[in-house]
């Protein structure tokens, strides 16, 4: 029975690229001089350091940039508040990766409101389109792209 993944996934080398050149711009920048201004990577989160609110905004503007250069979508980065103490500023950006379970709930039933014949089931956080004939399965993709969530979605997996 043929089938395919609906995910949300990232290329973690690319933003690892991407993190590195906006650090080397911003190092470059001089605007940016003596500032002491950096993005860093953790886990599932960047961390933003400059001298002042105004430059966490200029450095949005060239991670965002960089990050939509090397074909991330930035709708991946879900900005938190600047905080600023003494001299310094800082913002935590989260990065979302998988599909959350109410996002895949969504989704399963915009397919089974199509009234397609496919089937769709919550696997962790991804989720399986299951269809007797190809040609539904492509018009499931076709119907999920037309909705435009706030998540990039990928369609991996795909088997005859």
């Amino acid at each position: 029975m043929p089938s395919f993944d609906v995910v949300s996934e990232i290329e973690q080398h690319e933003l690892n690229n991407a993190i590195d050149q906006a650090n080397r711009e911003i190092g470059n920048r001089f605007d940016f001089k003596g500032s002491d201004s950096k993005i860093e990577l953790n886990d599932d989160s960047l961390t933003l350091q400059s001298a002042s609110e105004f430059q966490i905004k200029q450095i949005h503007d060239i991670l965002e940039n960089k990050v939509s250069k090397r074909g991330i979508d930035v709708r991946i980065l879900e900005y938190g508040d600047i905080e600023e103490t003494n001299n310094r500023a800082k913002q935590t950006i989260a990065i979302k990766k998988g599909i959350d379970t109410e996002l895949a709930k969504k989704i399963v039933k915009l397919v089974k409101e199509t009234k397609m014949k496919v089937q769709a089931n919550i696997q962790g956080d991804q989720i399986r389109i299951m269809g007797k004939k190809r040609d539904d399965l492509q018009e499931a993709i076709a119907k999920i792209k037309e909705a435009k969530y706030a998540l990039p979605l990928q369609f991996v997996n795909f088997r005859d």
